[in-house]
């Protein structure tokens, strides 16, 4: 960082990196020696270890249980598949998920304040939201890399030990899973920057996002039903429409949590017989055959969570490009 631009030789001659790029790949490199970062890593690999001999151990079971719409989906049936002794990888990241983005970006900015770095970095010609965007991007590549690398060994494990070939439909099905959960992780990253340049001191900025996350994951569903179970009548004494739109509302209440939206999004992705995910009258289920949903009609589904995952972690940004544009980084 002691140079505006970082010179290197490639193939073509000599090329010049740009600010973000130097900052990108200082970031990077910061996170692979960091050993926070490997031990969630290490974590997070145990527990897909762990998930997958799980299931591995009850595919048979599971493939072979025809009154299951999702049978015949061998390798969604790995991340999905559970025993009742643990739960199942998609559960697991719902928890890891967020503690992963929160120990990457709860010290983001004010650790570079505090150890007087930051004014060096903002003395070179480079934007402040570049370095906020680069803090952002290089923690996404070595979250989404992660994820990446976990499939590949689901799918090489699969087919050794299987020696079933993976269809279409799972991976897109894999994919879109995968997606999700960096735009889950993504989120808690972006929420923690904030806080990062909220608070001075990394440990009130940590301890404050492991709150937020902790309301928003235990607290939180329960203040909903006290609240409910205060307010709602007597179901006896309403219709059944006037029960369908109680039970809309209080979906709609409990998808402001963002684990709520991953969670309905991730199962949707990995069971393909789920058709909706709010109540559903009998008039509707009338003529249904319970049958795999194709992607694309799984994918509008889950759209309007995907997109509220996206539109909070678009807001966070926001938020901390504010923030930090208005703070004074000479004090």
């Amino acid at each position: 960082m002691n140079s505006q631009i970082n010179i290197y030789k490639t193939a073509k001659g000599i090329r010049k990196s740009s600010p973000f790029g130097v900052v990108l790949h200082k970031e990077m490199a910061d996170h692979i020696r960091s050993w926070r970062f490997i031990v969630l890593i290490g974590l997070i690999t145990l527990t897909f270890i762990g998930s997958m001999y799980v299931s591995l151990g009850n595919i048979r079971s599971a493939i072979s249980n025809t009154n299951d719409p999702d049978h015949t989906f061998l390798y969604l049936k790995l991340l999905t598949t559970t025993d009742n002794s643990t739960p199942p990888f998609h559960v697991f990241l719902s928890f890891l998920g967020p503690l992963l983005g929160i120990s990457l970006g709860f010290d983001a900015i004010n650790i570079e304040q505090n150890n007087g770095t930051l004014t060096r970095i903002m003395a070179q010609p480079l934007y402040r939201d570049n370095l906020l965007l680069a803090k952002f991007v290089s923690a996404m590549i070595m979250v989404g890399t992660l994820f990446f690398v976990l499939t590949l060994l689901m799918t090489g494990g699969g087919l050794i030990l299987t020696g079933v070939r993976m269809e279409p439909q799972e991976l897109l099905r894999i994919l879109g899973f995968v997606v999700i959960s960096l735009i889950y992780v993504g989120f808690w990253l972006s929420l923690s920057i904030v806080l990062s340049i909220k608070f001075r001191q990394a440990a009130t900025s940590a301890l404050t996002a492991i709150g937020i996350w902790l309301f928003f994951t235990v607290f939180y569903q329960i203040i909903v039903n006290l609240a409910i179970r205060s307010i709602l009548p007597d179901p006896s004494f309403l219709s059944q429409d006037q029960i369908l739109r109680y039970n809309e509302f209080i979906l709609d209440l409990l998808r402001i949590a963002p684990n709520q939206l991953y969670t309905d999004a991730s199962t949707t992705m990995l069971m393909p017989s789920v058709r909706s995910l709010g109540p559903m009258t009998m008039e509707q289920m009338a003529g249904a055959i319970p049958a795999p949903l194709p992607f694309r009609e799984s994918l509008m589904i889950v759209w309007p969570q995907v997109s509220g995952l996206i539109g909070a972690t678009a807001a966070c940004f926001a938020l901390s490009y504010y923030l930090f544009m208005r703070r004074e980084i000479r004090s």
